[in-house]
């Protein structure tokens, strides 16, 4: 991938792809062709072969996709199942048709059984039964590493796959309906203390284990296996620690300046119990994140609480 190859970030507005972007930026990437999802609807099977007919990118990344919370992911199956088999098919397909020298898709963690040993190894994928809550969502995304995997065996394409764990930084969504649990954390803590309210509920139990990366870590990342790794077998991202949603919730209240109580709403669900991805297959390429979480949380914050209408108010 040289500094003018012409390149293709798919979802370039989202937390991710944005993140991708910034990589590239900084280091020295200027060829770029973006599309808002307004100007090209990745759903579209005839819109997305007008788009890669017609810019012809050499590299892609696809981070582009239907993201949500549990809420979100168990309230529309049938959408995240749909929309993001029909953002992949099309992409993945016309990206071979056009002759794209490389591709990157980005999957997600929640592809691996509920029960997987921990931590989360490659080959534990297929293995056993996913977590009902968002088992559409993770159907997509298993359909998009074969997918890739598949287009490599019979059409010799470079596509490859990684596997991020949770997300959080810039561009993150801060709507309570639909969001992530630490962007959900953030918000509710942060409303907590301006309202002076006396506690914040979270949901469940508090006992599950959730690893975290920053979002500029994976697009670190991205960017470097894009120009280093050529593998058939997708490749974990994420920063190989995690900690409980009730310790994450301390850390923020404690980030956020909040003094008041935690209360647990034991009627909603924790989702799986533990996620943690076995980072040890990326660390032998060459890439180890940089950014403790703590540290990322203070800087989340911070641009949190400097932004007016903030995505997803």
């Amino acid at each position: 991938m040289e500094l003018n190859s012409k390149i293709y970030v798919a979802g370039h507005r989202g937390m991710v792809g944005s993140a991708i972007m910034r990589n590239l930026v900084k280091k020295g990437f200027t060829n770029f062709v973006t599309r808002t999802s307004a100007e090209l609807d990745l759903r579209s099977s005839q819109g997305v072969s007008e788009f890669f007919n017609e810019e012809k990118p050499e590299y892609v990344f696809l981070a582009a996709a239907k993201v949500g919370g549990i809420q979100a992911n168990n309230t529309y199956r049938a959408d995240f199942i749909y929309e993001n088999l029909m953002i992949q098919n099309n992409v993945i397909h016309c990206a071979y048709l056009s002759g794209v020298k490389k591709l990157m898709f980005l999957g997600s963690s929640c592809i691996y059984p509920k029960l997987a040993p921990q931590p989360l190894k490659e080959e534990s994928l297929l293995t056993g039964l996913l977590e009902e809550t968002n088992e559409p969502y993770a159907i997509a995304k298993i359909a998009g590493i074969k997918m890739c995997e598949s287009y490599k065996r019979q059409y010799g394409c470079n596509f490859i796959s990684v596997m991020p764990t949770n997300m959080y930084g810039p561009n993150d969504n801060y709507n309570l309906t639909n969001s992530h649990v630490l962007p959900a954390l953030i918000r509710k803590f942060h409303d907590a203390k301006e309202n002076n309210l006396p506690f914040v509920e979270m949901w469940g139990t508090g006992t599950p284990m959730r690893e975290f990366l920053h979002a500029d870590d994976l697009g670190d990342a991205c960017v470097y296996l894009m120009k280093t790794y050529d593998g058939e077998q997708f490749v974990n991202i994420g920063s190989g620690t995690d900690l409980t949603i009730k310790d994450l919730a301390l850390l923020v209240r404690k980030i956020v300046g909040y003094d008041g109580e935690i209360k647990h709403d034991l009627s909603k669900p924790d989702g799986t119990p533990r996620k943690l991805m076995d980072v040890s297959f990326l660390h032998s390429l060459g890439w180890k994140h940089k950014i403790e979480l703590e540290e990322g949380i203070i800087g989340v914050y911070e641009d949190f609480k400097n932004k007016e209408g903030i995505k997803g108010w």
